[in-house]
């Protein structure tokens, strides 16, 4: 069976070309999307001159490790955190070399969630060119729906940040 796509307004393809158009690099740190954010980049045609690496830090150990989180954030704020996905992504464009970044952190579910953080929150964060910027999310849906919602939002929320920043 030969199965194609032509969908050239996907989110894929609009990164993806905002990326590869530009000569920007960009790399992922996640966690709780599991990779998700790096598989729907690489399915651009393309991306190997934009899309440098992902990493996915499941562990407070991996991303102090990995991406320079610091023990401190994690212990007063959590792995759950607006400054954890600060330093997730600011991270992993300092390892990487890349300009831009994107960085999930959050609760999938089923289980995990407390009153203070429930069962589909997500601190996403985007950084490009030296500037980080981090959302808040609360998502509905079961621990699929949630990554792949988070996902979704990550991509849009850099596509966004580009385009703000006059890249197209």
């Amino acid at each position: 069976m030969n199965i194609q796509g032509n969908n050239e307004s996907s989110i894929e393809n609009i990164i993806g070309n905002i990326l590869c158009n530009n000569n920007l690099t960009i790399s992922t740190a996640e966690s709780c999307t599991g990779g998700l954010v790096a598989a729907k980049l690489i399915s651009y045609v393309g991306i190997s001159s934009s899309f440098l690496e992902g990493a996915v830090t499941y562990s407070n150990e991996a991303k102090i490790k990995r991406l320079g989180v610091k023990k401190d954030t994690l212990e007063k704020y959590g792995a759950v955190s607006e400054e954890t996905a600060r330093e997730m992504a600011e991270g992993i464009a300092k390892e990487s070399s890349s300009n831009a970044s994107i960085a999930t952190t959050g609760i999938a579910g089923p289980g995990g969630g407390t009153k203070e953080k429930p069962v589909g929150l997500v601190y996403i964060a985007v950084h490009l060119n030296g500037k980080t910027k981090v959302d808040k999310c609360n998502f509905d849906g079961n621990r699929n729906e949630i990554r792949n919602l988070a996902t979704n939002y990550a991509i849009n929320m850099m596509i966004k940040e580009l385009k703000d920043n006059n890249y197209r």
